[in-house]
């Protein structure tokens, strides 16, 4: 199994600066690479980053301005040139099928590219599979915007004691797992017995918004959030007139809805000192914090804790 983490392909807003290209964001989960927000440069991003383009599985697009996706015509020509011999399903606003279409077809290309538009219209699932549940939730932008969440199923994970009270070990345990329920000296031992609940892991994509229900539905629980953070506080009414977040809201968000691993990004060139985003969310959020630069790999922070049963 491929470790779990994010690759930040860019961090800028609206135009790419010296030091920072335009949103790109790689998230490797499993057998599944879904890449959120592919603004312009994000193929060259990529191949500085070690990522190959033909690994991507679904393209998620928030909105459709172009700091977030004008990199498609790239990506998909790319998916074209490397043969990549799977589907390649692509999430984005319902409203925006438009906008999708004359990027996936910018230019002529010979085009063997299996893209499935799958626009979101709604709230709720748009995509299930062994990874578990992407959800997508509507944002409140200045254009019509969705932010997405990929939950794993929870699942149950042997506690040790419990099986050395129970006599269990060796082959048997991998007898136990499969069929539920085992023989020991005579007694039944079921599962549930022997295990507890693990929640499974939650990933959380917000981009350009204000706060609204759905930034805190989208973050609820998180392990890892990244999360815009174009303005800093003395600028919040810029950032509300324009639809944004500042990295004091940003950070805020995270308190209230328990997130583990919160990853600032999309940053604003008017403020060319990265570490005061850093000092204005610590006086917030003291859990683990990391503001976002070009290529930077953060894990996907493992669960151990276990989950209520019932």
């Amino acid at each position: 199994m491929s470790p779990r983490e994010l690759i930040v392909l860019g961090t800028a807003s609206q135009v790419p600066t010296r030091h920072r290209n335009h949103n790109g964001y790689l998230l490797r989960w499993d057998d599944e690479a879904l890449l959120f927000d592919p603004g312009e440069g994000t193929q060259r991003q990529m191949l500085l980053a070690g990522a190959t383009v033909s690994s991507v599985t679904r393209i998620c697009l928030t909105h459709f301005h172009g700091d977030h996706c004008l990199g498609v015509p790239g990506i998909v020509q790319r998916l074209a040139l490397d043969g990549a011999g799977h589907p390649v399903h692509a999430h984005f606003p319902a409203a925006g099928r438009e906008y999708f279409a004359r990027l996936r077809h910018a230019c002529l290309f010979y085009d063997t590219a299996d893209v499935r538009e799958e626009p979101v219209a709604a709230d709720g699932p748009v995509a299930t599979g062994t990874f578990g549940v992407l959800e997508a939730r509507t944002l409140d932008h200045s254009v019509d915007a969705v932010g997405y969440r990929l939950i794993e199923p929870d699942a149950r994970r042997f506690v040790p004691e419990l099986l050395d009270r129970y006599g269990i070990a060796g082959p048997v345990v991998g007898e136990l797992q499969r069929s539920g329920r085992i023989e020991v000296d005579g007694r039944a031992v079921e599962l549930a017995q022997v295990t507890e609940r693990r929640r499974g892991q939650r990933f959380a994509f917000v981009m350009d918004t204000r706060l609204c229900d759905g930034v805190y539905a989208l973050a609820d629980g998180a392990d890892l959030l990244v999360i815009e953070s174009t303005f800093l506080d003395q600028d919040a009414d810029l950032a509300t007139r324009y639809g944004h977040l500042t990295a004091r809201q940003a950070a805020r968000v995270a308190v209230e809805c328990g997130v583990r691993r919160l990853v600032l990004t999309h940053f604003s060139q008017r403020y060319p000192d990265s570490r005061r985003y850093r000092d204005e969310a610590a006086e917030v959020f003291g859990g683990d914090l990391v503001i976002a630069e070009d290529l930077t790999r953060v894990a996907v922070t493992s669960r151990i804790d276990a989950a209520p049963d019932g």
